[in-house]
């Protein structure tokens, strides 16, 4: 089964193009898959039926695996068993017929406007470090851009004329963000008094604006990190991530009086009914501050 899994991977990384990432998620759940046919001494990939993938997905159900694990693994389960159909490996696909999980859409964490005041305020920025972490939480917050696209952005994407960045999202879909006037001075300030300082001066200088201490292109575990500990240092005892950030403009906006659609817009959704999600948050955080003040609630 070994060289079958090997075509597979190449099929997707040369003919559907898909994501680094993408391709590494359906690794893992495939060598998950493979480990439990071996277990079962099932060895032969066309005698799987629908009974034995019911079975494994059952197995991880009494692992206590959630829904939206079940639901990734359908998904790259079925992937995988319709190329090995296509290409004739297989008479039947056995995945036709299984069904998955609905999915359970929990609401997103965010943190308050007090909270990413403190946050906001905690980068020291009498160093280039703090200055670069100052410009990048107020960049992040300021549009909402992804995690990946901010660690990719590059000079070339600054507009910063037309207070406008230019970002590529998911799909290589492109769209531009207003930038505030606060984001924006911050950002100046690193490109002018902290970036250049950051540079390493015996290497070709990085394309991309935001630089680690060595002058590399800054990491999505380096920005993860940071923000983990300036939360901390904030007292925010939620644990927040960059998506956190992401999340909370979102919602602060619409709490705000924007309309949905140009939160849409912002966020690069390409389905509205992932960005109602944040309305529904309005919704019930304002639910929650009328139960604690009013005196009638």
């Amino acid at each position: 089964m070994k060289e079958q899994v090997e075509s597979y991977f190449a099929y997707l990384e040369n003919e559907k193009r898909l994501s680094y990432n993408t391709i590494i998620s359906y690794e893992r759940d495939l060598t998950h898959f493979h480990h439990y046919l071996d277990k079962n001494h099932m060895n032969s990939i066309q005698k799987v039926d629908r009974y034995d993938l019911l079975t494994f997905l059952e197995s991880l159900r009494d692992s206590g695996k959630a829904d939206n694990t079940l639901i990734r693994m359908i998904s790259s389960l079925r992937s995988y068993f319709k190329y090995l159909s296509q290409e004739e490996i297989i008479q039947t696909d056995p995945m036709q017929y299984i069904d998955p999980p609905r999915k359970q859409k929990s609401l997103p964490k965010i943190i308050s406007l007090e909270e990413m005041e403190d946050l906001l305020a905690m980068p020291d920025v009498s160093t280039p470090l703090g200055i670069r972490d100052r410009a990048v939480l107020e960049v992040m917050y300021a549009t909402g851009m992804r995690i990946s696209e901010m660690i990719n952005l590059s000079l070339e994407d600054l507009y910063l004329g037309m207070d406008f960045i230019q970002v590529l999202g998911k799909g290589s879909r492109e769209r531009m963000i207003p930038l505030g006037s606060i984001a924006k001075e911050w950002l100046r300030n690193y490109l002018d008094n902290a970036r250049p300082l950051l540079i390493d001066k015996n290497t070709q200088e990085v394309p991309h604006v935001f630089l680690n201490y060595r002058g590399q292109s800054l990491s999505r575990q380096g920005v993860w990190k940071n923000i983990k500990k300036m939360a901390q240092e904030a007292g925010i005892t939620d644990n927040i991530s960059p998506h956190t950030l992401r999340h909370s403009f979102a919602s602060h906006i619409i709490e705000s009086g924007a309309d949905v659609r140009v939160v849409q817009e912002l966020l690069g959704h390409s389905d509205i009914s992932s960005t109602q999600i944040y309305t529904k948050l309005s919704k019930e955080r304002l639910t929650e501050e009328y139960n604690k003040y009013h005196p009638r609630s």
